[in-house]
């Protein structure tokens, strides 16, 4: 698929666009009165531009994907602009999974083209499935499609056939959201070569460390490394060293680890720290006073 965000298109192209898209009907110059969503558009751009309800309509409409152009000459978009924030729009539906970019960069429901967007759930024996976004039964995802894919990762998939146990296995099209952004573990380092293995049941990957990412942590800790790189077809995942939590049987350690793997708030905010530091460590006399001391 062609990820390349769209570039928008100069004025004397948008009208060349229009006289180009006879095959999606003519343009749409009063798309403001079919827009029900015009009056936000109105508040968030000085040159509105089609909503996104409206840019899924025209082209779950039409007969097939349409360009950046051949939208704009639907529209009748005649500022630069407009032009400039129509193909940023269309690059952002792309990313939440509304629209697909086929490699001729033309532009088409998610659902026209066959393709399911949902969240990735991993299984530690190397399988995943697809959980659709919309809902429906899940996409079984082989290991081959999973080698690049970590757990709550969002992806395009497309349905390719059902396997001999009845279940429908899908084809990874495009990742639109890494889930990942970093993970607890123990940190090994074997023969220089230093690794994380997550404390997560549904890591599928080790976390390669270089050397000069690692810091001062020792082998045998707990870490927290953040993922710089995400796998590859044929590589793990590199990230970097963020946080040492200390031996792997402290006390206490299955407390920080589970505040890191659930991104749970464990820092103080700097006002409440400077607020409790002028508490003093002694009960003071006139705090006591007309109090009854039942210790």
């Amino acid at each position: 698929m062609n990820k390349k965000p769209p570039q928008s298109s100069g004025a004397g192209r948008a009208s060349r666009s229009a006289k180009s898209s006879g095959r999606s009907g003519s343009p749409q110059a009063n798309w403001q009165a079919q827009d029900r969503a015009f009056a936000d558009e109105q508040t968030r751009y000085e040159d509105p531009i089609p909503s996104r309800e409206l840019i899924l309509s025209v082209l779950k409409a039409g007969s097939g994907p349409m360009t950046v152009d051949q939208l704009i000459g639907h529209f009748d978009l005649s500022k630069l602009s407009q032009q400039e924030a129509l193909g940023k729009r269309l690059g952002a539906m792309c990313r939440d999974g509304q629209l697909v970019q086929n490699r001729r960069g033309a532009f088409g429901p998610v659902e026209a083209m066959h393709l399911v967007a949902g969240r990735v759930q991993a299984h530690r024996d190397g399988f995943g499935f697809l959980l659709p976004d919309a809902g429906g039964d899940d996409l079984f995802l082989p290991p081959r499609q999973m080698r690049e894919l970590m757990n709550g990762d969002r992806v395009l998939v497309r349905p390719v056939r059902v396997d001999e146990r009845g279940r429908t296995e899908g084809s990874v099209v495009e990742v639109l959201e890494r889930a990942s952004r970093s993970m607890v573990g123990r940190l090994h380092v074997d023969q220089g070569v230093a690794y994380v293995i997550p404390d997560a049941p549904r890591a599928q990957h080790d976390i390669l460390i270089p050397e000069d990412a690692l810091g001062k942590a020792r082998h045998g800790q707990m870490v927290v490394a953040e993922i710089v790189a995400p796998p590859g077809r044929r590589t793990l995942p590199v990230g970097k060293i963020t946080e040492i939590l200390g031996e792997h049987l402290a006390p206490g350690m299955e407390i920080e680890v589970a505040l890191r793997a659930h991104n749970l708030p464990h820092e103080w905010p700097a006002a409440v720290i400077a607020e409790a530091a002028k508490i003093p460590d002694q009960v003071q006399p006139q705090d006591i006073e007309g109090r009854k001391d039942l210790r």
